[in-house]
């Protein structure tokens, strides 16, 4: 069996197609909305950025990337109000990017297309590299600069262990998600078994907030996700969370980071920087703070990212070996 994207499902029985048509119409709904306060640039439609060296050119906006599978949809306001503020200390026009997958993001990041993004730790580990990205800051939230996946089901279901979930359909966030895909990837690599060979069917969502409507609302039978996000909504608007249920949790990983393209100068990182280190010790800062749950913005250090280089190398050694093994 092989994982579908939830836009083209392949439908197996009628019970499935009843399920995955209603989770279709479930992500058009909610998915596929467009906050109206947020600038969408279409890339597509754009001209071709010059390098830096060029003494003709002059940056005329900041481009800033803010991933919907990491961040609640309702955060999108208070990202705007965040990079609008500095926008304004930067003397920079400030334009708030958004794209359906992570590899899109750091693609353009790669290219010099975006300048910032709020992006996924695995990606970031994964892409640090190949894009040549720099971390410039991380979220502290609660105290900690770690976060979680959980596995999570629907509440009035009676599944209470990951075990319970074999032969069923579970949501995936997105490819090179950690925690909405590497993780419980990782989970079942441990019992030696494969999403294929354990899950009846896997869909992708993309987006945490999906995932965690799709349980709620029995679309699918469990799903991982991004404890921030779980927890926003809990906290903030209970609606859906109320109606799971958490059932594991991850070891911690560092949270996901904002990073920079290799392109933008380094004079502008360091001012990006101290505006965000010392965001929390003003009251505009800190109201926008308090709205997205961050407590502050601190230095981020590449070993915290060192468990997720982990399971991606024994993912990378266990597909190696598999391919070994195939006749």
């Amino acid at each position: 069996m092989e994982s579908a994207n939830l836009l083209f499902p392949i439908i197996i029985n009628p019970r499935l197609l009843l399920r995955l048509l209603a989770a279709m119409i479930m992500i058009f709904v909610y998915g596929c909305g467009k906050d109206s306060n947020t600038v969408v640039i279409d890339f597509s439609k754009t001209v071709a950025v010059e390098r830096p060296g060029n003494p003709t050119h002059r940056r005329q906006s900041l481009r800033v990337a803010v991933g919907a599978m990491i961040s609640p949809k309702e955060t999108f306001i208070y990202y705007n109000q965040l990079l609008d503020y500095i926008g304004g200390k930067l003397g920079q026009e400030v334009q708030l990017v958004q794209r359906k997958t992570y590899s899109e993001i750091n693609e353009l990041l790669g290219k010099g297309e975006i300048d910032l993004a709020f992006i996924c730790s695995g990606p970031y580990v994964k892409g640090k590299e190949k894009y040549s990205f720099e971390l410039l800051a991380t979220p502290q939230v609660q105290g900690s600069h770690f976060y979680h996946s959980y596995l999570i089901v629907n509440k009035d279901s009676h599944f209470n262990k990951f075990d319970d979930l074999r032969g069923r359909v579970f949501a995936f966030t997105d490819p090179e998600s950690n925690t909405g895909r590497l993780v419980p990837t990782y989970w079942l690599s441990q019992i030696g078994e494969t999403p294929e060979s354990f899950f009846e069917r896997t869909i992708y969502t993309y987006s945490h907030d999906n995932s965690i409507m799709a349980v709620a609302k029995a679309l699918v039978d469990g799903a991982s996700v991004d404890a921030l996000i779980w927890e926003f909504y809990n906290h903030k608007n209970p609606v859906f969370t109320s109606k799971t249920r958490i059932i594991k949790k991850s070891e911690p990983y560092g949270i996901p980071p904002l990073v920079a393209s290799r392109y933008l100068s380094h004079q502008l990182k360091d001012r990006i920087r101290l505006l965000l280190f010392s965001l929390h010790q003003k009251p505009e800062g800190q109201r926008i703070l308090n709205e997205l749950m961050i407590d502050r913005f601190i230095e981020p250090r590449e070993e915290w990212y060192n468990s997720i280089r982990k399971i991606q190398r024994f993912a990378l050694i266990k597909k190696n070996t598999d391919a070994l093994e195939k006749p």
